[in-house]
């Protein structure tokens, strides 16, 4: 477990922790704050609801497995107000997870879940009505599937706050 945390830093990860699948909180409320659509995501990202399913089926896969690696990015902004940085920011993260996900060191039966939806394309197919141009590549949001990352980071060395003019953001593969 050890060489997953050392390698998700080694690929870019600001910190990276194992945890007990028991530490991920999980809540369908966080179907709600997707279908209210504030990230503009919501039916127009393959990744994201509606289209990825049900929230309890998801939350129950969740459930199937015995550890989380726990993943963070922190990134510098210019101020509170940089929207453009944090979207960088988003996009960085999201190649840290695809260089996670294709490193080689995953277990074959594992769930890979990143922050806000897929960020894969700059424009998901989905929002043209096309098929996804990357399925085996295209990874699901924590929140799609229920997982409460606020409260998942309790209790873990990742801080879910890393100060003024700085975006955190977190991905878990399900181990």
């Amino acid at each position: 477990m050890q060489a997953l945390i050392d390698a998700a830093v080694r690929l870019g990860a600001a910190k990276a922790v194992i945890i007990p699948a028991e530490q991920v909180v999980l809540s369908a409320e966080f179907r709600k704050i997707c279908e209210s659509n504030s990230c503009g995501r919501y039916g127009r990202c393959w990744m994201c609801p509606p289209e990825i399913g049900d929230i309890e089926p998801l939350m129950e896969q969740v459930r199937g497995y015995r550890y989380g690696l726990l993943y963070q990015t922190i990134s510098e902004l210019e101020d509170s107000f940089d929207i453009e940085g944090m979207f960088e920011a988003g996009a960085a993260h999201a190649q840290l997870s695809q260089r996670i996900e294709k490193s080689g060191l995953l277990p074959q039966d594992h769930l890979h879940l990143t922050c806000g939806g897929c960020r894969l394309c700059e424009r998901c197919a989905k929002a043209d009505g096309e098929p996804c141009r990357y399925p085996q590549d295209a990874l699901p949001s924590m929140e799609g599937y229920g997982i409460d990352v606020y409260n998942t980071t309790k209790g873990t060395p990742l801080k879910y706050i890393n100060g003024s003019n700085t975006v955190t953001y977190f991905g878990i593969v399900m181990l």
